[in-house]
């Protein structure tokens, strides 16, 4: 069995598409330009390569983009008053402070301080709450994403057994909510779960987003599964030039591919779905802050 490549890729290429198509509706319709703030301190250089993508393709999908790239030394005074002039600015529907952040700055503090109606990022308390009964709200890009491939894979989910391996807050507890509201049966699991291949081969769905690279083998793959591969784990490739690195994933692919019916390669399958959601979120939080109901192929 070869597996069917879930290409995110591909796909994120059209979702921008029809998020371009939605922002024009808004401006037609209710005259309204959905509005994304990415906030970032100091200059971390993949942080700021990031920013610069999600500003880039804010502008490109029509929406109204502004980004503050503050110094090193920024108070965290400075970041919290920032933020709440973004939470009062009528014009910003999505919040985003990129982290990590400047040792003098709590990190909790800011997230706090954005407002969860603009929270496209689903940090905050209110936002993670939102999610676990079921309100209306963005949910965290990347398991947005991965819902997103799923359902494009395998259509009705009712019924099957998906294993989240990863319980972080960003990845896999919002993920396991997701997989919840599809009427999965859901098993959470980690480093730590005892006899974890045997618990991943009783899996028609397998999340791997536990941040350690090729961890899940072929072997832990039940025949005909899909896999969503989270990790990007970047390794030294000296073959490659001094100082070069490769991407891996959680999943060692060439093995899982071997038994799996489909799955996600690293890179190109979950990774560019992240920043397509963010603007997928901006446009939801737009639409809920002026009383509309936002695009259903956008939301869990």
């Amino acid at each position: 069995m070869t597996a069917r490549i879930i290409d995110g890729k591909t796909f994120a290429e059209g979702l921008r598409g029809r998020i371009a198509g939605h922002v024009q509706r808004l401006k037609i319709d209710h005259g309204l330009t959905p509005g994304l703030a990415v906030v970032i301190v100091g200059h971390d250089p993949g942080s700021e390569i990031y920013v610069n993508q999600k500003a880039r393709q804010t502008v490109e999908v029509g929406m109204h983009s502004e980004k503050y790239e503050l110094p090193e030394d920024t108070s965290e005074a400075e970041v919290l008053a920032l933020v709440q002039r973004l939470n009062d600015d009528p014009a910003v529907h999505g919040i985003l402070v990129q982290l990590p952040l400047p040792g003098q700055i709590d990190a909790s503090k800011v997230i706090a301080t954005i407002s969860s109606d603009k929270d496209v990022d689903c940090f905050t308390p209110a936002s993670v709450g939102k999610l676990q009964i079921g309100l209306p709200g963005p949910v965290s890009c990347t398991p947005l994403g991965c819902l997103m491939l799923l359902r494009d894979t395998l259509g009705d989910m009712t019924g099957l057994h998906a294993v989240v391996i990863g319980r972080s807050n960003l990845v896999g507890k919002p993920m396991a909510q997701l997989l919840l509201r599809e009427n999965c049966t859901v098993t959470m699991a980690h480093s730590r779960t005892r006899d974890l291949p045997a618990i991943v081969r009783q899996a028609d769905i397998v999340i791997a987003a536990v941040g350690r690279p090729q961890m899940v083998k072929g072997d832990w793959i039940k025949p005909g599964a899909t896999v969503i591969d989270v990790g990007i784990n970047r390794i030294p490739a000296p073959e490659r030039g001094e100082g070069k690195t490769r991407l891996l994933g959680d999943v060692d692919f060439a093995e899982a591919a071997a038994v799996a019916g489909a799955i996600t390669p690293v890179p190109g399958g979950v990774g560019p779905m992240t920043i397509v959601c963010l603007l997928a979120n901006t446009i939801t939080t737009a639409s809920l802050i002026n009383g509309l109901v936002p695009p259903g192929d956008l939301t869990p």
